[in-house]
């Protein structure tokens, strides 16, 4: 399952991490988000103990949203050292993603 990633856990949780992190930027509201959200989930299976898949709910947590300059949903940033390596803006399919991921490794 995706971790749920917050203002007060991002930084703890992805900046510090030792492996890849896919971060998915979404809302509850968005219909993109919806059809990505599913994808994700598969991802956190697939890639768990080799990477760290989690979740920000732009609305809940606006200042890491806004610390990456989050303006479109879904966005899913790809992290490695603490660093911004890659992103997807809107929906993609699963393979788009295990691909930037796969990348990382």
């Amino acid at each position: 399952m995706a971790l749920e990633l917050t203002d007060a856990n991002f930084e703890e949780l992805v900046m510090n991490s030792d492996k890849p992190v896919l971060v998915d930027f979404w809302a509850v509201w968005c219909g993109p988000c919806r059809m990505v959200g599913p994808i994700v989930e598969e991802l956190a299976g697939d890639y768990e103990g080799k990477a760290v898949v989690g979740k920000v709910d732009v609305d809940n947590n606006p200042e890491t949203a806004a610390k990456f300059g989050i303006r479109n949903i879904p966005t899913i940033l790809f992290f490695k050292n603490g660093e911004i390596v890659d992103k997807q803006v809107g929906a993609a399919p699963k393979q788009a993603f295990a691909a930037k991921l796969d990348a990382l490794m």
